[in-house]
């Protein structure tokens, strides 16, 4: 941009909670400008203060127990006059909301509101803003359902949110955002659960519609990889503070600040086979005041450093190979009844699984791959009994599951355990988390007595990088990355032979998730677990897996070694899953921002 000008500035902003430990400055004396026509990316971890940055700007700060403590965030209006968004009341900011300055909320389900239509929701703001008819603001309505490019605008304007898919509800949360041309979107995460494919379409459409109705975007994710396809100018933060801010090529191509560094790193590498994934301790450490001490390395040093060769992959594969399969599974199908006539008996099947057959080698990792909606989560429990099959067979250690009676299956359950998706749901915020990794052993009659299963979870815990003193603490006491590996440890709780790991780290930042997915392998290495790792996102499932399953619409699209799956795809599908994997690479930034100029 030649000659930018601001359209919102941000100085010393300073906004804090109180807690029952004091006073916590979730956002701590930041400054930054946001000029027309750009696009910010503002990234950085859990807890980092991005949102809290967003939600400062749009005034949604609950009061209490947080404020704005001190600042300014200055908008600039087309008259040239100059707000302070601090210093107006609420009645005043109302104007603003929603018509000036605009906000896609990061969980659709919970933003939307489920007992209204989707078209009601996009009309009320357009009708609020606008002073327009019904009439006229359901034809603004249809129009951004059409921009968005949902299918079906009609039938969209009378669903209700449950009706639509994940990336449906997005684009109603951005055909909302966008439907009073605002001069400022704020985009808060909206892309974490998303498959990648949807995930570009939504990246590709807002900047699409940031350029019909001439907005500024402020995009807050924790993936570097999304920022390259979007931003101009890059705010990394790390403890309310920004470490380092830039044009995105000076970010990607030269980091300066460890953190950044560490970012970079720590998403698995296409090109590269890598041992395990460089974190944040690899670049940097910190003291006891928060003084952060660099260690000096580079991110191609950082990932050259744990490079696996060519003759060390195939050697495991050899390995792998020449063993017998843990797990086969012969023409699987899982059908849930579509339609059901006056009498009940079922007209139509949605086949979520349809005829799947593989088998799975003791000591390997299966990628299961493909899009929300194509049977993989639904396979990976009618392997474990938790959803029923309507045909097939599923051979365990030379056992037919699906023929084992309870008692039979509870004994098969010591050796088949699941990591699910969601860890907040997986563990009872009753009960302390020594006790929940605890229960499965004493179910299973496993060790003696209550102080050798107390011991076996301490050994646990430390096996997941926990401490001792966690053993007494609840659920809602740790981040979502401590109850992921929470949950990691109450799964080898049984000393099982395989686990399914069901999107286990498709909700955790990308630093946290390069720990997990570490640990994983670390425990893989150590304990000779055989994993099926289910996940739409390709490029973890390369990192972590031997195979690669690609599955579509209850099928198996393509299956072969994750390697020449990703390098020679041979259908159509599998090439459009990795086309669509943000990359951030440096050439691909170069282009973008040649073509903008």
């Amino acid at each position: 941009m030649s000659n930018p000008k601001p359209l919102l500035e941000v100085k010393n902003l300073v906004t804090e909670f109180k807690t029952d430990g004091g006073i916590i400055k979730a956002v701590n004396d930041i400054s930054f400008t946001l000029n027309r026509g750009e696009t910010i990316g503002i990234v950085g971890e859990s807890g980092s203060g991005k949102s809290v940055t967003s939600l400062s700007v749009m005034r949604l700060i609950p009061n209490p127990p947080g404020r704005i403590a001190s600042g300014e965030i200055n908008f600039y209006q087309k008259d040239g006059q100059i707000i302070d968004l601090t210093k107006i009341s609420e009645q005043e900011m109302r104007k603003f909301r929603g018509n000036e300055i605009s906000m896609i909320f990061q969980e659709p389900m919970t933003s939307l509101n489920p007992v209204f239509t989707c078209g009601d929701q996009v009309m009320e703001a357009i009708m609020l803003h606008q002073k327009v008819t019904k009439k006229r603001a359901t034809e603004i309505t249809l129009n951004m359902f059409e921009k968005v490019r949902l299918p079906n605008p009609q039938r969209v304007l009378d669903a209700y949110p449950h009706q639509l898919s994940g990336g449906q509800k997005q684009r109603v949360m951005i055909a909302m955002a966008m439907s009073c041309n605002p001069a400022v979107l704020i985009a808060d995460e909206p892309t974490t659960a998303l498959d990648v494919t949807v995930q570009k379409t939504i990246l590709d459409l807002m900047a699409q519609l940031k350029g019909e109705i001439d907005s500024s975007i402020m995009f807050i994710t924790h993936d570097l990889g999304v920022i390259a396809e979007i931003a101009d100018r890059v705010l990394v933060m790390y403890k309310g503070k920004i470490v380092e801010q830039g044009k995105v090529l000076d970010i990607f191509g030269n980091p300066q600040h460890p953190y950044t560094k560490s970012l970079l790193a720590c998403r698995p590498p296409l090109g590269k086979r890598l041992s395990k994934l460089p974190t944040v301790v690899d670049f940097m450490e910190e003291t006891e005041n928060g003084e952060v001490i660099e260690k000096n390395k580079s991110v191609a040093e950082a990932i050259n450093a744990v490079v696996i060769s060519e003759q060390e992959i195939q050697k495991r594969r050899d390995e792998v190979f020449a063993r017998k399969p843990i797990l086969q599974l012969k023409n699987v199908q899982t059908w849930f009844p579509a339609k059901k006539d006056f009498f009940g008996r079922v007209q139509e099947y949605v086949k979520a699984v349809d005829d799947v057959s593989f088998d799975v080698f003791e000591g390997e990792t299966l990628g299961l791959v493909g899009e929300s909606g194509c049977g993989k989560t639904t396979l990976g429990r009618t392997i474990l009994r938790l959803a029923p099959a309507h045909g097939g067979e599923v051979i365990f250690d030379g056992k037919n599951v699906f023929n084992l009676n309870n008692n039979e299956m509870k004994e098969m359950r010591e050796h088949m355990q699941i990591i699910f998706q969601d860890p907040y749901s997986s563990l009872n915020p009753r009960i302390t988390i020594g006790d929940a990794i605890m229960e499965p052993m004493t179910v299973h009659g496993i060790y003696s007595s209550e102080k050798e299963r107390k011991d076996k979870v301490l050994d646990l815990l430390a096996k997941v990088n926990m401490k001792p003193e966690h053993f007494n603490r609840y659920p809602h006491e740790f981040s979502g990355g401590q109850r992921q590996r929470i949950c990691i440890a109450r799964a080898l709780a049984l000393n099982p032979k395989f686990i399914i790991c069901d999107e286990s780290v498709s909700a955790l930042d990308v630093s946290v998730q390069a720990q997990v997915l570490n640990l994983l392998i670390q425990l893989r290495e150590e304990f000779k677990f055989t994993y099926i790792f289910i996940s739409h996102d390709l490029s973890v499932v390369k990192f972590m897996s031997d195979r690669m399953v690609v599955m579509n619409k209850g099928k198996i699209e393509e299956m072969g070694i994750s390697d020449e799956i990703y390098n020679n795809p041979q259908k159509e599908y599998t090439k459009n899953l990795i086309a669509a994997i943000p990359k951030g690479e440096l050439s691909d930034i170069q282009n973008r921002m040649a073509s903008i100029a």
